[in-house]
């Protein structure tokens, strides 16, 4: 009966309700790419998107960390914030978090229930005109605009889903575009060629913008000057107006020293492990310069130094035990797989290490696997819950293509893997559990470390 339930139990499970009629939709690998109903739907609700200031973030790989630093720098000079993100590692409500914080079960569900008759008004003349109704990405962009105008919010750090032209995020814009790496990554809908992927991603530049790029290829760093210089103010790229100028690991994270266009912050103290994130937290210091003071105005040494400090990036080479070393990182395509092959050896000092790996049908499985050879010992090949997920006996047969049959291990449920992978390990060499190969697997492992932590507390 619903007056038994607690306050919290109740809106957990209408949050639930939320989640359901989003899922009933076109899944979001399946994006498709047109913006107009994205559009209409956000006109007919007074477009939300307009309501506050947005840095708008694509790229390939860094995009969520890269949104997480710039949102806490943001936080730490007193704004109210919203940060747009995806996928969710556990809960759907991680994707739309105000002041840093995922939006509360409540809130998701009150936003939602304004806002859903005009979903089926748009979906109903979709439907009249022959197309097919809002996917699931398309309606959570604009109801996460509605959660965060409701707020509200003095500027949203909107991560983009996929692409950038075409995405759905893209009916707001941006004061400043940022770009974290571009690689190959979702060819069946960005296109089969490192610049075809870039033009569609360069989309998300408006006019007057500042945009700011990480460290690219040069081809597809061309592509981001020419439509930068056609339209936006300001054109800054890593090496040049900003980099890192020194990182040195230690066991809780590392000590950067990172050069913007406007000075230096030295010795910041950054829990979180691997080079890219030192990359990514000079990327995101650059552009809250761009944001606050045109990219010509020092941010406290204070502001970088605090929001540093208490960093956090989930899933991301996240450590979550150390007695056995057990590391999360979602690396779910080749670039990101060569990430961690590196942050394992100048982090972690290349461990004894054993990999309990899931990967999605749509990822390039044989690639992502033969650039973890070298530095994992043994693979237990599991399943994530995900549908999209390779069968283990599928990926274990290409596994053992690899590496030979000798070093892979099936377990298809990712708790016995855990469980297993234990076992496996030296008992007198440093040794570690890696997790990775899909987000939806870390999100899985996260959770039944949460669970965990609750039960012994």
């Amino acid at each position: 009966m619903i007056e038994n339930l607690s306050e919290e139990h109740y809106w957990a499970l209408k949050a639930k309700e939320v989640e359901d009629a989003l899922l009933a939709r076109v899944p979001e690998n399946k994006i498709r790419p047109r913006l107009e109903p994205t559009a209409r739907l956000a006109t007919l609700l007074g477009d939300p998107q307009k309501a506050y200031r947005v840095i708008h973030v694509t790229g390939t790989n860094g995009k969520t960390s890269t949104s997480r630093f710039i949102e806490r720098l943001l936080r730490e000079h007193g704004l109210r914030t919203g940060r747009f993100t995806s996928p969710h590692l556990v809960k759907l409500n991680e994707r739309m978090s105000l002041d840093g914080e995922p939006v509360s079960d409540e809130r998701l569900y009150t936003v939602w229930s304004e806002i859903e008759p005009i979903v089926g008004l748009v979906d109903a003349e979709l439907s009249a005109a022959g197309e097919d109704a809002l996917t699931f990405f398309e309606v959570l962009a604009v109801l996460g605009f509605a959660i965060f105008a409701d707020a509200p919010v003095d500027v949203l750090v909107l991560e983009v889903g996929m692409g950038g032209e075409w995405d759905s995020t893209n009916v707001a814009d941006g004061d400043v575009a940022v770009f974290t790496p571009i690689t190959l990554d979702h060819m069946d809908r960005l296109g089969n060629t490192i610049e075809e992927i870039a033009k569609t991603k360069a989309g998300i530049i408006k006019p007057g913008a500042i945009v700011l790029s990480a460290n690219q290829s040069e081809s597809v760093l061309q592509i981001l000057k020419e439509k930068s210089t056609a339209i936006a103010e300001k054109f800054l790229n890593y090496g040049k107006d900003f980099e890192v100028l020194a990182s040195e690991p230690n066991v809780l994270g590392q000590k950067v020293t990172v050069r913007s266009a406007v000075g230096e912050y030295a010795d910041l103290n950054l829990p979180v492990h691997g080079h890219y994130q030192a990359e990514n937290a000079a990327l995101a210091v650059a552009a809250v310069e761009a944001f606050i003071g045109g990219a010509s105005q020092r941010i406290m040494d204070d502001v970088v130094r605090a929001a540093f400090a208490d960093f956090s990036s989930p899933g991301r080479l996240q450590v979550v035990s150390r007695d056995p070393l057990t590391i999360l990182d979602a690396a779910h395509n080749p670039d990101g797989a060569m990430s961690l092959v590196k942050a394992l050896k100048e982090s972690f000092g290349s461990p004894y290490a054993v990999g309990v790996i899931s990967i999605l049908a749509e990822k390039d499985a044989r690639a992502i696997l033969e650039i973890l050879d070298d530095s994992f010992v043994e693979f237990i090949i599991t399943q994530s819950d995900s549908a999209r997920a390779i069968p283990a006996e599928k990926l274990a047969q290409l596994a053992s293509e690899i590496f030979g049959a000798d070093r892979v291990r099936v377990q298809a449920n990712p708790q016995w893997a855990l469980a297993e992978a234990v076992n496996l390990l030296p008992p007198a060499q440093a040794s570690a559990i890696i997790v990775t190969g899909s987000v939806t697997l870390v999100g899985q492992v996260l959770k039944l470390k949460q669970i965990e932590a609750e039960q012994d507390a």
